[in-house]
């Protein structure tokens, strides 16, 4: 299995990651994530509740991961996620919201996603813990894929380019939460 563990802004949080990371079974990569952001949860969760394809996108990459859109500035409470079972679109595929809890826990997943002889599974967990200046935000992704040449489909190309996209996002959230949407 492939892992990336880093931070921005210092160690990974266990203890968040460890406290309601939804995993997929048998992963054939597993990335961690962390960044302090200078707001309270209650300031985030927005950001993290409206993401979606033709939404307010993913903060990260707009051109791989929103074909070019650009993603949202402001907030829009009519694209937000409100409860469990809520769909998340994803472009080809949709998310499942298995995890609201805010201003806490969001989990994204897609589970047994059909693409020509592949199964997809992927889970995409973000935690936000308050902290004395603000919160800090964690995300943990797990995911495999099954068929021919899926774990080393996962493993070397799916993994690290998800770490690639949630290092840009979790700083792309940080800007919004911030107030300061063009750092």
């Amino acid at each position: 299995m492939t892992e990336v563990a880093l931070a921005d802004d210092g160690p990974v949080d266990d203890d968040a990651v460890d406290d309601g990371a939804v995993e997929v079974p048998r992963p054939a990569f597993r990335n961690e994530r962390s960044i302090d952001i200078a707001a309270s949860p209650e300031a985030v969760w927005p950001w993290l509740a409206q993401m979606g394809f033709g939404r307010a996108g993913w903060y990260s990459w707009d051109l791989i991961d929103n074909l070019g859109r650009r993603s949202a500035t402001e907030l829009h409470p009519e694209w937000m996620v409100r409860r469990a079972g809520d769909p998340v679109p994803g472009g080809p595929i949709q998310f499942d919201t298995p995890i609201v809890e805010p201003p806490h826990r969001l989990v994204i997943a897609v589970d047994r996603h059909r693409l020509a002889g592949w199964t997809i599974r992927f889970a995409l967990s973000y935690r936000l813990r308050t902290t004395a200046a603000g919160c800090r935000l964690t995300a943990v992704a797990t995911g495999r894929i099954d068929g021919p040449l899926g774990r080393l489909f996962a493993s070397y190309l799916l993994g690290p380019g998800d770490a690639f996209m949630v290092r840009k996002q979790l700083r792309g959230i940080r800007a919004r939460s911030d107030g300061d949407a063009g750092r």
